[in-house]
């Protein structure tokens, strides 16, 4: 164990993490020259296209300093906010990381969460400047931030290019003096901490794990303590970074268990794996929870495919612990599933892997959040649908999830990110000034956040501003149901939960869309908002009118009279029993704009 070093490298978005990977990959002689190529670790053709990195992924190393044979692990991490519980599970079975900051940029949003995350977990931070050989890069401004910001001393932090390899050699050295070996049992009782899985149509599910005591070897029984369930390791290997199968892996290593399971319900991220029938084996502390925060609902375009849907899910939660899904039915959609998910990225990127990997064609409607309803007699009714409200009668008080939200913006565009983040009900905790940087920091209901919020933060800061949040739990808002009425009959789909004091506002929006996208009738209809009794707004859709009057070439008005007489008698008992069947294109017309 004394010669392993396992390490993550965390940075803000963009800032290079992928391309140090390549490098260290290349440096080490992981990969040969010519197999080499840019995002190597990111194997998900989205994770390429887009130049994000989505899922963690372990490699091994092995490189060699002052004539000794070292072993790294590194556990390349996603750097967008809503992929933040990839870096703390990639954290935790780590000893060390190298933060990773920008010289073009700085420090950003998630530099500043990512380090606080690595410092609870007392892991050792190698603080780099990345980028120095950019034209723009400022490396002194960058050095001083680190300094001022994170509290490194400034003549510790190295200086690399990620992309031309200098200094990376320098980081392989620091990486090995200054990261802690793994401190594991190695004769002790097998504890290993499953930090991911994934799923093999031949082989069943993965378990990717670190091994924390003992050893795991192929043939072992194995037993996940969290779920109670049983196997045996079919194969056990490393990363390299395609799998390499192995006799064994000892404490303090990281690598992959095939397990042969099917049913992936039996396998938990967070996990205890061991391969001792002795019940007195105590887990090892795993992760948190993960609360999914936007719910989303997909709609198979093909309802045949629900059952591929469902199946489509289950296989990504597998990968993807924080991924929550259960069956819901729209009278407009059909048969579909309610997801909850991370934020809209995290939406984004689950509905393309849909799509891309099983070949269905999806329709998502509009984002929404959890509430939490307190009733009169004391309880607590959690909800993510307006159409779930209870009864008004019954309600004390209607809470929203908060977040504390921290944006860091150039000096120059302070005023516009005020107005923007007032705009959407944010309340201003704190503003520090750190040379050309601003830090604000504001309590914004969670809801705001996925109303283009980040889209209009981007657009009036030309770009510069980021921003990294966390939940603060519930609050009580005063919030209203806002119901839709068409012809008088409440359509419970396109009900809504927001704001009292934007209501009115809301309500004219909605209407107006919804005017536009109907298709007239024979008949008028009456399109209304309303809240409780009170209608907010209203637009009525005028019906088709034949001309009866067109074979009268002449006569005594009277008997112009009295066809139209007779033809707005008929229009009103068709008001009366007709029935208007909302298209498609109403619903997403309301659903998918935020």
């Amino acid at each position: 164990m004394q010669n392993i070093r396992n390490f993550a490298i965390v940075a803000h978005v963009d800032h290079g993490k992928s391309t140090l990977a390549d490098r260290l990959l290349e440096i080490t002689g992981t990969v040969p020259a010519r197999e080499m190529r840019n995002q190597l670790l990111d194997s998900n053709p989205i994770e390429r296209e887009r130049g994000i990195t989505i899922k963690l992924a372990p490699v091994r190393m092995t490189y060699t300093l002052n004539n000794q044979s070292y072993i790294l692990n590194l556990i390349d991490t996603p750097g967008h906010v809503d992929f933040s519980y990839e870096v703390n599970r990639s954290l935790a079975a780590c000893e060390g990381a190298v933060l990773l900051i920008d010289a073009t940029q700085g420090v950003q949003a998630q530099t500043l969460a990512h380090c606080n995350a690595a410092r609870k977990l007392h892991l050792k931070i190698i603080p780099v400047v990345n980028k120095i050989d950019v034209s723009t890069a400022d490396v002194e401004s960058t050095l001083n931030q680190i300094s001022e910001i994170l509290g490194f001393d400034r003549a510790k932090i190295l200086k690399i290019s990620a992309k031309t390899g200098t200094g990376v050699d320098a980081l392989l050295g620091e990486i090995v003096r200054q990261i802690p070996p793994p401190s594991g049992i190695s004769n002790g009782p097998s504890r290993a901490l499953i930090f991911n899985s994934s799923f093999d149509p031949h082989l069943g599910v993965l378990a990717w794990i670190r091994v924390v005591d003992g050893r795991i070897m192929v043939g072992d029984k194995l037993h996940f303590l969290a779920t109670g369930a049983g196997t045996s390791a079919v194969e056990v290997g490393v990363f390299v970074p395609d799998r390499k199968n192995y006799p064994s892996l000892s404490a303090g290593e990281v690598g992959f268990v095939v397990t042969g399971i099917r049913d992936i319900s039996q396998i938990t991220v967070g996990d205890t794996l061991t391969n001792q029938s002795d019940s007195a084996v105590i887990p090892l502390p795993g992760y948190q929870p993960i609360k999914p925060v936007v719910f989303v609902s997909f709609y198979p375009i093909a309802g045949s495919e629900i059952n591929a849907l469902r199946d489509a899910l289950g296989k990504l939660r597998l990968t993807d612990s924080a991924l929550q899904f259960y069956p819901e039915f729209s009278p407009a959609l059909g048969n579909g599933f309610r997801v909850g998910l991370l934020g809209l990225l995290h939406a984004d990127v689950v509905q393309e892997r849909i799509e891309r990997e099983f070949g269905i064609s999806l329709i998502a409607v509009a984002p929404s959040v959890e509430y939490e309803i307190l009733t009169k007699n004391g309880a607590i009714v959690r909800i993510s649908k307006a159409m779930d409200l209870p009864d008004p009668s019954v309600i004390l008080e209607i809470r929203e999830p908060f977040i504390n939200l921290s944006i860091f913006v150039p000096a120059d565009f302070v005023g516009p990110t005020i107005q923007v983040c007032q705009d959407h009900r944010a309340s201003l905790l704190d503003m520090k000034y750190l040379g050309r940087l601003v830090h604000l920091t504001y309590t914004m209901p969670l809801v705001e956040l996925i109303h283009q919020f980040y889209d209009q933060l981007k657009s009036l800061t030309q770009g510069y501003a980021t921003m990294d949040y966390e939940l603060a739990g519930f609050a009580a808002s005063d919030l209203v149901k806002l119901d839709i009425l068409v012809s008088g009959e409440i359509i419970e789909s396109l009900s809504q939960i927001v704001p009292k004091v934007r209501s009115p506002y809301i309500a004219r929006d909605l209407v107006d869309r919804l005017k536009s996208v109907i298709p007239r009738q024979q008949f008028e209809i009456p399109i209304q908002a309303s809240i409780g009794a009170h209608v907010l707004a209203r637009a009525d859709l005028k019906g088709f009118r034949k001309d009866v009057i067109a074979k009268l070439s002449g006569g005594d008005q009277t008997r112009k009279d009295k066809l139209l007489k007779k033809q707005k008698k008929g229009k009103a008992r068709m008001k009366r029993i007709g029935k208007v069947d909302l298209p498609q294109e109403a619903f997403l017309s309301i659903l998918r704009v935020s």
